[in-house]
């Protein structure tokens, strides 16, 4: 027996219910639901959303043998493309996709290859032969390579990766044949479950965008920002040199003739560097700006972050010159004030 999840009394605009029912949302309203829907935009599994067989089903939902009952299998917003229904789950694995710029951490070290955890329902495989050698050697993996493969990457080290490609079980291969990719370290990790994917068209979480990485500017210094398509993000001290691993800004391309030359040892590094207080200060700022994005409903992405993160140093600069200390919000209430102020909210 299926559950029923009813509406609140007083939604609010970023509610999936106010928006599933608005009418600048050109892929569902309740006049285009199936009867018998009309004002449910919440499905549970096992629910039935409609008997009509002028219905096609989509992706979270199935039909019964013998039947043309539309049935939900998972829990989530229904959505409706033409005459085509679907179940957009309300958190959801990351799914790969070739050319995502993922973050992972290494799970176990096999003889030829690595598990990654990348959020995905299976763990990703970084073989050995889609990594670049200390030094920029372009040759044949040995059996020497093989006994060192420690060296490179151990259990717990976090990276940067590319989905190179993906196997018939939906399992991705990961490389890092690139000096934007590589060992991650000298900064804070921060994972934003269910919220990945670049999915974010009804809930807060990282997008797909032309920058996956990029550069901030603060007060205390540059930092660099790592958002990883899967939900998993990086923020690290700005790297000074373009060998190491950190250094993500995509602006900074090498020619594929000067690839040997840029690989140095220090890209499998695993100590890190000292890092000044302002730094660490401003890295976990934000991070937690970008947890409240996600939990207020929005975007993360370049852009949102830069403004975001101008407000909330304004707002604190504005909030010491009025003698104002403790103000008793969260992420997410600091957050929406700055959206406020730039007129994003709402």
């Amino acid at each position: 027996m299926p559950i029923t999840i009813r509406a609140p009394n007083l939604p609010t605009p970023h509610d999936a219910l106010a928006r599933a029912a608005s009418p600048s949302d050109s892929e569902m309203s309740d006049d285009d639901l199936p009867s018998g829907t009309s004002g449910t935009s919440i499905v549970t599994p096992g629910e039935t959303i409609t008997s009509d067989p002028q219905w096609m089903r989509g992706h979270g939902t199935y039909i019964p043998p013998s039947t043309t009952t539309i049935v939900s299998t998972v829990a989530g917003h229904l959505h409706k493309t033409n005459k085509l229904l679907s179940v957009q789950a309300l958190r959801a694995r990351y799914t790969p996709e070739i050319g995502d710029l993922v973050v992972g951490r290494i799970v176990s070290v096999g003889t030829k290859k690595w598990s990654v955890d990348i959020a995905a329902p299976m763990l990703a495989s970084l073989p050995l032969s889609a990594i670049n050698l200390p030094g920029g050697i372009l040759r044949r993996r040995t059996a020497v390579d093989e006994l060192n493969i420690r060296t490179f990457f151990s259990e717990g080290d976090l990276l940067v990766a590319e989905v190179q490609s993906l196997h018939q079980d939906n399992t991705a291969s990961l490389h890092t044949r690139s000096l934007k990719y590589g060992k991650l370290r000298n900064g804070m990790f921060t994972s934003l479950s269910g919220a990945g994917g670049g999915v974010l068209s009804r809930r807060g979480g990282v997008v797909r965008s032309k920058r996956q990485t990029f550069t901030l500017n603060t007060a205390a210094g540059e930092i660099d920002v790592v958002l990883g398509v899967n939900g998993y993000i990086f923020i690290s001290a700005h790297a000074t040199s373009p060998s190491n691993a950190a250094a993500t800004a995509e602006d900074k391309d090498i020619s594929i003739t000067r690839l040997d030359e840029a690989v140095s040892e220090t890209l499998y590094s695993s100590q890190n560097d000292e890092i000044t207080p302002g730094v660490l200060r401003e890295i976990t700022r934000v991070s937690t700006l970008i947890k409240g994005l996600a939990a207020a409903g929005r975007r993360v992405d370049e852009d949102v972050i830069v403004r975001v993160y101008e407000g909330a140093v304004e707002l604190e600069a504005e909030e010491k010159s009025l003698g104002i200390t403790d103000k008793g919000v969260g992420a997410v209430g600091v957050v929406q004030a700055v959206l406020e102020r730039l007129e994003l909210g709402g």
